[in-house]
């Protein structure tokens, strides 16, 4: 039987439409609101959108980051732009398709098919990724530094 892994989070409603997230596991709080499309919408807040995108992003990076210490893949840097569409699914609003754009720059080009096989695997292995239904576009990039 696998394992179970449980991530704590709390929610506070402030004023209006913001409240603050926190976490008994984790020191720092993040506000949160409506985000500014939707009628009473804040401006420069965290919005629930931007946190599921930013799941799906920080999972690509966290799975391959794994992926390349057990590769022994030497690389300079990583990056990752993620574009979320939000759309109407079956009659309700939904982020229907996150476009993921990770930038890897690699410190000899020998690697570059290793690389880029490593990035596919990881977003294939992305376990965020792999519980939602919503699609996503993978344009992987690798630069050599």
């Amino acid at each position: 039987m696998a394992k179970e892994f449980i991530y704590n989070v709390s929610l506070n409603w402030d004023e209006g439409r913001r409240g603050t997230l926190g976490s008994s596991e984790l020191d720092e709080k993040i506000e949160v609101a409506t985000p500014p499309e939707f009628e009473k919408g804040v401006e420069g807040v965290w919005s629930p959108e931007h946190l599921f995108i930013s799941a799906v992003s920080s999972c690509l990076m966290t799975t391959f980051l794994s992926m390349a210490d057990f590769s022994k893949l030497k690389f300079a840097s990583f990056s990752c732009d993620a574009i979320g569409t939000l759309g109407k699914m079956e009659n309700k609003f939904a982020v229907d398709k996150i476009v993921l754009k990770p930038v890897l720059v690699i410190k000899d080009e020998k690697d570059a098919e290793k690389a880029e096989r490593l990035l596919h695997k990881a977003e294939k292995a992305c376990l965020i990724t792999n519980s939602i239904k919503t699609e996503i576009l993978f344009e992987p990039k690798i630069e050599i530094e």
